[in-house]
């Protein structure tokens, strides 16, 4: 079974900065999505096993996904943090093996989760 860990929520002010981090046995597309109470879980960005990224409205911007494939970990650096930002934050990987190109962005295309690590931005 595929276990993705997180790391690296907590709480900031707004113009802060957060990086989290995600620990995955796979080489595969990730992405980070986030969702609060009553919302639908969206997508902030993801990055292809060989380094392409997508943002979406939300990531664009101010925040940037990367990947150390030496540690097989995947990192969202958030910066210039506003309150509406805060949520719970998950990794996610898709099932399929390496992934090239431009990778999808949809939570549906998304197969393994981790258990997500909140982020709270205070005004």
């Amino acid at each position: 079974q595929v276990q993705l860990v997180e790391s690296g929520g907590g709480s900031a002010q707004s113009g802060g900065s957060l990086r989290l981090s995600c620990a995955s046995p796979v080489n595969t597309c990730m992405g980070w999505f986030r969702q609060t109470a009553g919302k639908e879980r969206e997508g902030v960005a993801t990055i292809s096993s060989d380094g392409f990224t997508t943002y979406s409205e939300s990531g664009k911007g101010r925040f940037t996904i990367s990947q150390d494939n030496a540690k097989n970990t995947v990192y969202l650096q958030m910066n210039s943090l506003k309150p509406e930002d805060t949520a719970t934050y998950y990794c996610a990987a898709r099932a399929a093996g390496y992934c090239s190109g431009s990778p999808p962005i949809a939570t549906y295309d998304y197969y393994y989760w981790g258990q997500g690590t909140q982020v709270t931005v205070s005004s």
